[in-house]
């Protein structure tokens, strides 16, 4: 009986010793890397929002799950998001110039600090929808080339 146990013990002790590796072997999510094109200056802070929530986009305010990375504008390494969960995603850049944590506008709301969005959409009267700067997020690694746009 006791050579019984012990095969039995060790064989458990095998199973869970192989799923932990092939849990362990997996990220828990992608990983995102955006390169930032077309900086006006070195001034300020480059902040970036990645949100799946439609609702959320593009400022991400009051989403908890969205995912938030902020450098100063001269640090051109791109913005690494590490283990994001899969699903369909999208981002926002603000280069906040004066470093007041928001984008100035001007009159009727054309903003004066640049922008950009994944997939790098058009944008005409206002910010892009959703799904047009949507990409989907898996458990490879994927890049996004995001290229700043300034009105004024």
């Amino acid at each position: 009986m006791r050579d019984g146990k012990t095969k039995s013990v060790a064989l458990r002790g095998l199973a869970a010793a192989a799923l932990l590796a092939t849990l362990g072997g997996a990220a828990p999510g992608g990983a995102l890397e955006v390169s930032v094109a077309g900086l006006r200056s070195a001034k300020g802070m480059v902040s970036a929002c990645l949100t799946r929530d439609p609702a959320r986009f593009p400022k991400c305010q009051h989403d908890p799950a969205a995912l938030r990375f902020k450098r100063a504008a001269g640090d051109r390494t791109p913005i690494r998001f590490t283990a994001v969960p899969s699903g369909s995603y999208a981002l926002a850049i603000l280069h906040d110039e004066n470093g007041n944590g928001k984008l100035d506008t001007a009159l009727m709301g054309i903003p004066k600090e640049g922008f950009g969005f994944s997939r790098n959409p058009k944008v005409a009267f206002g910010p892009p929808r959703f799904r047009a700067a949507a990409f989907p997020v898996a458990n490879t690694p994927l890049s996004q080339n995001v290229k700043m746009r300034y009105f004024l």
